[in-house]
């Protein structure tokens, strides 16, 4: 398995995957909407395909081994469910069917930790617990959720692995992303953070756990790619200590993050485009903690400490203002 197609190569993981892949001598074809947004390495073996995700895909995917499908709609400011099943489930299905009549062997999905259920520090979610309230009430996770259930539908026809990040942190966070949540911190002399926590995984572990799929991965099976789980607190001191900074930390209580987002939900209401909703004002009020027993086990994956990529993450922020 030598030819891989990869969506969304612009963004976090998928600059991140596609080096790994080239790395290890695989032939990549990278899809993206604007060739000029690739900020990654370019390579003999790294062909660039510009489009839409609802493209007739045949063609291109006819000489391909494996698809890997990251490209996603994740802003948290659209108010309509439509507006995330049109990219995450309505162009996935699409582009898996395609993979499907070009014979591809293997189709791997992108998804999010979130359409799992979480856990609490010592009773960390697992690839079996069944998706959990806020994240019910997500778009996002939703669509993605929809997306993995159709899919698995159909694995009969096609290999099909779901894998499962956690939150990503790492280099090449061009938008940024992600990565916002250290930019919220960094140079701050005042830090305000909410009472919830979440798990934190080097997006360089997720790039490596997706290759190790392709090769080991188990059709219709799921894997959470995540590492350590930590407050919101906890992250904050790693990033204070890692970049020598002495702020006053202040937690924002949690009645007044849910006030904040019923007020969103106004906003919402009458068609204002935010991301402060009351779903997602809860989800920073809770400890989003997962396990990566069976991703080591079964990928023989080993995770890196998170101290490593907010290094990484800010000596990409650094770099890109110079």
């Amino acid at each position: 398995m030598r030819k891989i197609f990869v969506t969304g190569i612009n963004g976090l993981l998928g600059t991140n995957l596609v080096h790994e892949l080239l790395e290890k001598g695989f032939e990549v074809k990278g899809f993206l909407r604007n060739k000029k947004k690739y900020k990654g390495k370019l390579h003999s073996n790294l062909e660039l395909v510009e489009g839409t995700l609802f493209d007739d895909f045949t063609e291109i995917l006819k000489d391909i081994d494996a698809v890997i499908h990251i490209a996603a709609v994740t802003d948290m400011n659209l108010s309509s469910y439509e507006n995330y099943w049109e990219i995450n489930t309505n162009a996935t299905i699409q582009l898996f069917h395609a993979a499907i009549k070009a014979k591809v062997q293997k189709f791997v999905f992108v998804s999010t930790a979130n359409t799992l259920g979480f856990g609490t520090k010592g009773l960390d979610g697992t690839e079996k617990q069944q998706m959990k309230f806020p994240f019910t009430k997500s778009f996002y996770a939703k669509s993605k959720k929809e997306a993995e259930n159709r899919l698995l539908e159909n694995k009969d026809k096609i290999e099909t692995i779901i894998v499962n990040p956690t939150f990503m942190l790492g280099s090449y966070d061009t938008k940024p992303s992600s990565g916002q949540i250290i930019l919220m911190g960094w140079k701050k002399k005042v830090l305000f953070y909410p009472s919830g926590g979440k798990n934190f995984v080097h997006v360089k572990d997720v790039a490596n756990g997706i290759i190790q799929v392709l090769e080991h991965g188990v059709s219709g099976e799921k894997y959470l790619l995540a590492n350590e789980n930590l407050t919101y607190k906890q992250f904050f001191q790693k990033l204070n200590s890692i970049t020598n900074q002495h702020p006053i930390m202040i937690q924002v209580p949690k009645g007044i993050l849910m006030f904040v987002g019923y007020f969103g939900n106004v906003l919402r209401f009458f068609k204002v485009k935010t991301g402060i909703s009351s779903v997602n004002m809860k989800s920073l009020c809770i400890e989003n903690f997962y396990s990566n027993q069976k991703s080591k086990e079964a990928l023989n994956l080993q995770y890196q400490p998170i101290e490593n990529a907010i290094q990484d993450a800010i000596q990409f922020f650094e770099k890109s203002k110079s």
